[in-house]
């Protein structure tokens, strides 16, 4: 019994040193990645078998009988759960739910030696309760669950500092064993937070898989709409932009110019057979246009496409014609109109619903 725990604790670094490394790796969908993390994956399963056989966590125990170096273990399943999180296999949800497990395994162990916050035991009973539909927050009131992401933000990121903190300051952990343990402590109260958030994402992607259409058997080949390709057949559909040489050069009148029995269809013009190779061959590879950009704009101010005026030019008035009597008399009237209307309307007259 002596020789498991210390073959625990060189397996446990073995696996934290390749979670390490994968996490500075960026390569994630390499074939190299791949096999590093399976290694890993499997590193931290033996661990999870060491400590069975070992019996390191009993639930006649409470968090006073783990010794600050074994708490580090409580993280086992953690860490399982977020290296499986990062495979590439081909069935996701599978991928998921081993996932989902392995974090459940995590927080039930925790929960058994009550090292849950009250907060995180309340998300622990909402979890238990429906895994399905599993939200950190209020999916109802839209502020109470901006208000509950912003708390846990806050603590997580207070979480995060106490542990940059301790990391860069080893002479504070240095022979002061609650020190040592309150950093355990602290690194398990932040992977917490985190098994939360992913339950709560492995809940919303497995709604969204539900949702998809069942994957076609493997070699299986895709099925075709052959109502569409009928339909394409009957109204002459192309993929092409341009049209084909052929209908180009029939002047834009395609199909058969002779019927069965030998009768035009339709006027054709007998053309020298060098005369019609050079008519495909010496030809753009796309369509010309058919005006200029001056007749375009012509025919858009034709249309009333283009409206003219405005700018600066319209705040200049012109010249009054001092010779124009009618246009004189006309803007006299105009203004005395003004004046009287001014004078049975004063200022603020309309405005009677605020007085007092």
């Amino acid at each position: 019994m002596a020789e498991n725990p210390q073959s625990l604790r060189e397996r446990f670094n073995a696996g934290e040193a390749r979670r390490k490394q994968l996490e500075s790796s960026w390569d994630t969908n390499g074939a190299s990645y791949q096999e590093n993390l399976e290694a890993a994956i499997g590193t931290y399963e033996e661990c999870r078998k060491i400590a069975s056989q070992v019996a390191l966590f009993s639930s006649n125990e409470t968090l006073e009988d783990i010794s600050s170096r074994d708490l580090q273990y409580l993280l086992i399943d953690f860490y399982l759960a977020e290296l499986l999180l990062r495979q590439n296999a081909p069935s996701r949800k599978s991928v998921l739910l081993q996932a989902r497990q392995a974090y459940e395994r995590y927080i039930d162990l925790l929960d058994s030696y009550e090292i849950l916050s009250k907060e995180d035991s309340k998300l622990h009973e909402r979890y238990s309760d429906n895994p399905d539909r599993f939200s950190t927050a209020s999916t109802t009131d839209a502020a109470a669950r901006r208000e509950t992401k912003i708390a846990r933000f806050k603590e997580e990121k207070a979480l995060k500092g106490k542990l940059e903190y301790l990391s860069q300051n080893p002479s504070v952990l240095h022979n002061d064993e609650d020190s040592f343990r309150d950093l355990y402590l602290t690194q398990i109260k932040l992977c917490t937070h985190q098994a939360f958030q992913s339950l709560e994402s492995i809940a919303q992607e497995l709604q969204i898989l539900a949702l998809a259409p069942p994957m076609p058997p493997a070699g299986a080949a895709a099925p075709r709409d052959d109502r569409r390709e009928r339909e394409r057949n009957r109204d002459g559909y192309s993929d092409r932009i341009d049209r084909p040489l052929s209908e180009l050069l029939a002047g834009g009148r395609a199909g058969p110019i002779l019927s069965k029995d030998g009768k035009p269809l339709k006027p054709f013009t007998l053309l020298d057979s060098r005369q019609r190779l050079q008519q495909g061959v010496f030809r753009p590879g796309h369509s010309l246009p058919t005006m200029t950009i001056d007749e375009y704009l012509e025919e858009e101010k034709r249309r009333g496409g283009i409206i003219e005026g405005g700018g600066p030019q319209s705040e200049i008035q012109p010249e009054p014609d001092e010779d124009n009597f009618e246009k004189a008399d006309e803007e006299t009237m105009k203004a005395r109109e003004w004046d009287e209307f001014v004078e049975a309307n004063p200022k603020g007259s309309g405005n009677t619903i605020n007085r007092g």
